[in-house]
C-alpha cells in the first residue's frame, strides 16, 4: 500500500485527523453554511457558520472508520435523492455476486452523483461500495481533497505531463488491480470528463490504462486476460433532467464559437453543487453483464462497453421530446417519433413540463440542450439499424 500513498483513499486510522481538519476549515464550513442555511448565511455569515460548525462537530466527531463514513454518506445521498429527484430505479443489480469484486465502468453525466448513486445502490443491496477514481483537477481546495479521500476516492493525476503522466498512469492502473485483488469494488468513468453532449463513448485509452499496470508483469498476460481479471461491469446512468444542462450548453457554445472554454477556479465546485441540489426528475441505473473480452484489441473492448451502456440506457420523455423537435427540423437524424416508440401517451403527458423547462433557456443555447437530451435516442437507434 505504501506504493500508493499519494493517490489512495484514507484508511480508518486517518478518519479522525481528517475530520478534525475539516471542522477547522473555514472554507468548508462556509460552503456547508451556504448550502444548509442560505438565508441566515446572507444575513449573518458568522452566526450561520457558528451553527454549522457546532452541528458538524457533533455529528462528524462520532465517525471513527471508513465504514462509518460510508453509512453516513449513504443517509446523505438518500436525503439528496428524496429532495432533488422523483426517485431512483435500478435493474441488473441482482446479477452481481457478493463473492466477487468488480470494476464498474459507467457513462459520466454528473461529477458527484454518478459514483454516489452507484455506491448508494450497492450499499443498499448489502454489497461493497466503490472506491472512486477522481481527477486531481477537482481537488484544488484542501477540504475537497479530505472529503473525497474520506469517501473512498483515489486520485487520477490529470495535471501530470510527459514522463510523469506515463508513470502516474501506470501507478493508477496498478492501484486499480491492487484494490480489486484486495477485496474492493472500483468505479471509473468511461472517459475523462463528463459527456456534455449526451454522447456516451468509451475512450480506448482507458482500456489501455487498465493494461499498463500489468504490461511488465513476469507472466506477460495479454490485454484480454488482464481485462477479464478485472470483472468489468458496464453501468448506464440515466437522469430525466440534468441540473447542469445549461452550464454544459454554455461550455459547448463557447467551444464552438472560440475553440476553447476557460474554466474559473469555482466552475467544478459549482457543477458539483448544482448536480447535487438541482432537480433531476427520475433517475435510472442499469448494471450490465460482465465484459468478457472478445480479443486483445482495446477498441473492440471499448466497443463492447459502449454497446451495453447505450442499449441499456433508459430513455425518458425528455430524451424523446428533444429528439422529436430536432427530427422535425432535420428528418435525416432518424425516423419520426411515432415510428420509434409505441407509448406516445407518456411522452405527450410530459410535453408541457419539457417545454416549460426549455422556454427558460437562452435561444443560442437551446440547440445544444436539445442535442444533449436527444443524442441518447440517436445513439440507441444506430444499434437497431
Amino acid at each position: 500500500m505504501s506504493d500508493f500513498e499519494d493517490i489512495r483513499p484514507y484508511n480508518d486510522d486517518e478518519v479522525i485527523p481528517a475530520i478534525q481538519k475539516l471542522i477547522k476549515d473555514k472554507q468548508f464550513i462556509n460552503s456547508i453554511s451556504r448550502f444548509r442555511l442560505p438565508k441566515t448565511n446572507q444575513i449573518s455569515p458568522f452566526f450561520a457558520n457558528f451553527i454549522i460548525k457546532k452541528s458538524l462537530k457533533k455529528r462528524l466527531s462520532q465517525l471513527t472508520s471508513i465504514n462509518e463514513v460510508q453509512n453516513y454518506v449513504s443517509k446523505y445521498v438518500k436525503e439528496i435523492i428524496n429532495k432533488s429527484s422523483d426517485g431512483v430505479s435500478v435493474t441488473g443489480l441482482k446479477n452481481l455476486s457478493k463473492d466477487k469484486c468488480y470494476l464498474f465502468v459507467s457513462n459520466h453525466r454528473d461529477i458527484a452523483m454518478d459514483p454516489a448513486l452507484i455506491s448508494y445502490l450497492l450499499h443498499d443491496s448489502k454489497l461493497r461500495t466503490v472506491e472512486i477514481a477522481i481527477g486531481d483537477n477537482l481537488l484544488k481546495k484542501e477540504y475537497v481533497s479530505h472529503l473525497m479521500r474520506l469517501n473512498k476516492s483515489f486520485i487520477v493525476k490529470r495535471s501530470a505531463i510527459g514522463r510523469e503522466k506515463l508513470l502516474s498512469t501506470i501507478k493508477l492502473s496498478q492501484y486499480i488491480h491492487f484494490s480489486i485483488k484486495n477485496g474492493s469494488n472500483v468505479w471509473i468513468a468511461q472517459k475523462e470528463g463528463r459527456a456534455k453532449d449526451g454522447i456516451d463513448k468509451t475512450d480506448p485509452t482507458i482500456i489501455k490504462m487498465f493494461y499498463l499496470g500489468k504490461k511488465d508483469h513476469a507472466e506477460k498476460p495479454s490485454i484480454k486476460e488482464v481485462i477479464d481479471d478485472l470483472h468489468i461491469i458496464p453501468v448506464s446512468i440515466c437522469y430525466e433532467y440534468d441540473p447542469c444542462d445549461e452550464m454544459k450548453a454554455k461550455e459547448l457554445f463557447e467551444i464552438e464559437q472560440k475553440g476553447y472554454f476557460s474554466k474559473d477556479e469555482n466552475s467544478d465546485l459549482k457543477s458539483i453543487s448544482n448536480g447535487i441540489t438541482g432537480f433531476k426528475g427520475r433517475i435510472h441505473l442499469h448494471f450490465g453483464e460482465e465484459i468478457i473480452s472478445k480479443e486483445s484489441d482495446v477498441s473492440v473492448i471499448a466497443a463492447q462497453l459502449d454497446e451495453q451502456i447505450v442499449l441499456n440506457y433508459k430513455l425518458f420523455p425528455s430524451n424523446y421530446l428533444a429528439y422529436d423537435i430536432l427530427q422535425k427540423s432535420n428528418p435525416e437524424i432518424g425516423e419520426s417519433l411515432a415510428k420509434i416508440t409505441t407509448d406516445l401517451s407518456e411522452i405527450d403527458a410530459k410535453r408541457t413540463e419539457f417545454e416549460k423547462r426549455t422556454s427558460k433557456i437562452d435561444a443560442i443555447l437551446l440547440p445544444f440542450i436539445l442535442r444533449m437530451y436527444a443524442n441518447p435516442v440517436i445513439n440507441k437507434l444506430k444499434y437497431h439499424h
